[in-house]
């Protein structure tokens, strides 16, 4: 399993899947990548790293789970930005989060036409890799050429530890990262739907510099073990590839 020197180490992460509205994907790409990205998160303090994907109507088509429609259909969330928050220092994150996005909303610095279909909060659980593999810390900076993330519920007296360790020796993932959601702040200004019933859920990370089709099948191969294994139920998992920062490729590919 990847590991990092020092005092830098994986404690938390946000993870945002948004839909924009048509005709308002190119707007919606260059607010957030020029402004959002940066004035909503990254220059808050506690968050060492950030990176966009973004799921083509191909890579749509390629989600499954048996609860694929949970986020509000299987074709919802295009962009997806997933950061990194030191160990120990969540609250103090979010502390400063909550009060930047309100600042943001008072002085018109949001972006209307777009839905929230996932936002939330989760803590690092477990982290499988292939050994000298990438750090978990450094996945975001890393040229992996796909991400997916999947919606895992637990089997019966399955910790997260142990399913970390189950994808480790069957699997012997590249980089799969494991988390468990924190609840939103009360007073954040998100609405969405699909969030009853994930507290005893995982989400995992898997990144890859694998094609994301062909990774697409041997995860559901994956999946379908997990499951005759009695070790987890893969309810939702979607492939994404990163964003080029700068252009609006993809932008067109959306639906």
């Amino acid at each position: 399993m990847g590991d990092i020197g020092g005092d830098v180490r994986l404690g938390s992460m946000l993870f945002t899947l948004v839909e924009p509205h048509r005709g308002h994907e190119v707007a919606y790409n260059r607010w957030y990548e020029r402004d959002h990205f940066y004035a909503g998160c990254m220059v808050g303090p506690w968050l060492f790293a950030g990176r966009r994907f973004v799921a083509t109507r191909p890579l749509k088509d390629l989600r499954y789970g048996t609860d694929a429609n949970r986020f509000g259909g299987i074709g919802a969330g295009s962009y997806v930005a997933v950061y990194w928050i030191l160990e120990g220092h969540h609250d103090d994150h979010v502390d400063w989060a909550l009060r930047q996005v309100h600042w943001l909303h008072a002085n018109g610095r949001m972006f209307a036409e777009r839905d929230h279909i996932h936002t939330l909060m989760y803590r690092h659980a477990f982290t499988a890799a292939e050994d000298n593999s990438v750090p978990a810390e450094l996945a975001l900076d890393h040229p992996f050429s796909a991400m997916t993330a999947t919606l895992v519920r637990p089997g019966e007296g399955v910790t997260a530890e142990a399913l970390g360790t189950y994808l480790h020796t069957t699997f012997h993932p590249e980089l799969e990262v494991g988390f468990t959601p924190i609840p939103l702040p009360a007073n954040a200004p998100v609405a969405q739907q699909g969030q009853d019933g994930l507290e005893d859920c995982l989400l995992t990370l898997s990144f890859s510099t694998t094609d994301p089709a062909i990774a697409h099948q041997e995860r559901q191969a994956a999946a379908r073990l997990l499951h005759d294994d009695g070790v987890g139920e893969v309810l939702w998992s979607a492939p994404f590839i990163p964003t080029i920062p700068g252009t609006d490729t993809y932008t067109d590919d959306l639906w």
